[in-house]
């Protein structure tokens, strides 16, 4: 039986070879599947980088904007923290949610 196996499939070199391309396609810890996975993850993160990139390039253009006016960091302070000035009083006004 093992007659009929070509020689060339019989080499040493060829079991050899075949066998570490197995063990590097399956077994290793750099197997293809992994490599696959870490690649789509690093993907994934790049656009959450370029997502983070972008907000902080808005954020800092609203900085600039907001330290360049007065009245327009006077706005933001009363709107996003709540801030008065000492001689007024502030309500706030919660829509009713509609059922």
């Amino acid at each position: 039986m093992i007659k009929r196996i070509p020689k060339f499939f019989r080499s040493f070199y060829f079991i050899t070879t075949a066998l570490f391309v197995v063990w590097m396609l399956f077994f290793d810890s750099n197997d293809f599947v992994t490599q696959y996975q870490m690649s789509k993850q690093l993907s994934d993160l790049e656009d959450v980088r370029e997502d983070y990139v972008h907000k902080m390039e808005e954020v800092e253009k609203d900085r600039k904007a907001l330290m360049g006016n007065a009245d327009l960091l006077e706005k933001y302070a009363r709107e996003k923290y709540l801030m008065k000035r000492p001689n007024e009083d502030v309500f706030i006004i919660v829509p009713k949610e509609e059922e």
